[in-house]
């Protein structure tokens, strides 16, 4: 090992330094300055327009469409994923041979690509796919205005639903046995037991579960992709799709400027949430 390494042991990090700075720190920061610009694929110059590119998406219409359907699939996502997780960790609290095949089993689609899943259920979905070759019916899954979204954040939550189970497992494990041997000599039942002690003993599983699932559905792209495309009749096409299919049209600065404003939109509703569930918490 040279002198300098020992002395400046810090040049070990350059490396991972150079890679975050190039491939997200820059760009993260250029999405503050593009959205004011011109950038598009139809002429070489980057201009400085101001907020005219805020004003032209807003103007659009379609901008309130797409931010209305990523906070429904994003509210539909992490309730299911929350409940999918809750009812898995109850179902397999306790530390037997059998529950712990179970939860690494559970837990496999979360090491699966997204885009996998979202290709597979697609596949599955389809009117000529498997479910409905095995119910012997013809229903178009993915072609409803209505129900699309109800699905596709169906597909979401199970594929996200092991990290939740994780964590409640977590939190099921933190609870004091003194306690519930309490509830219990009070004649506490199941039921009782679960919501007036178990559960709001969960409460920091649940302020992380519904933090973390709330805000990354908010930023879903790969499996609403992969099973709609946006589709039918753009009712799943959330802001990512949206931002996706602008870009692709050469309209670059307009693509950053919705990409800022789900940045704002993820910001503003990160602190209150954050906020009103550890108030949650102390309350309980």
């Amino acid at each position: 090992m040279s002198r300098a390494a020992v002395h400046h042991p810090w040049w070990f990090a350059l490396p991972a330094v150079v890679i975050f700075g190039g491939f997200f720190l820059l760009p993260n920061l250029l999405n503050f300055y593009y959205p004011f610009t011109d950038w598009s694929n139809y002429h070489t110059d980057i201009n400085w327009v101001g907020t005219r590119n805020f004003r032209e998406i807003l103007d659009d219409g379609t901008l309130w469409r797409a931010l209305r359907v990523t906070l429904v699939y994003a509210l539909l996502a992490a309730f299911f994923q929350n409940l999918f997780g809750l009812l898995l960790a109850l179902l397999l609290e306790k530390d037997t041979r059998f529950n712990r095949f179970f939860r690494a089993l559970f837990f496999l689609p979360v090491l699966i690509s997204a885009l996998a899943v979202g290709y597979v259920f697609q596949a599955l979905l389809n009117t000529d796919g498997a479910i409905n070759e095995t119910l012997g019916t013809d229903v178009p899954w993915l072609g409803s205005t209505s129900w699309t979204i109800v699905l596709v954040a169906v597909v979401h939550g199970w594929k996200w639903m092991g990290l939740a189970m994780l964590i409640y497992l977590a939190g099921l494990k933190g609870i004091p046995g003194d306690m519930l041997e309490a509830a219990r000599a009070d004649g506490a039942g199941p039921w009782r037991m679960f919501w007036s002690v178990r559960f709001p003993m969960l409460a920091p599983a649940v302020t992380f579960n519904v933090t973390t699932s709330l805000l990354g559905s908010m930023n879903t792209f790969d499996i609403v992709q992969a099973t709609t495309g946006g589709g039918p009749a753009s009712s799943t096409e959330v802001m990512n799709i949206y931002m996706f299919r602008v870009f692709g049209q050469g309209q670059w600065a307009e693509a950053s400027a919705m990409s800022l404003v789900l940045f704002l939109v993820v910001v503003a509703m990160a602190f209150p949430l954050v906020i009103g569930l550890r108030r949650r918490e102390q309350m309980l």
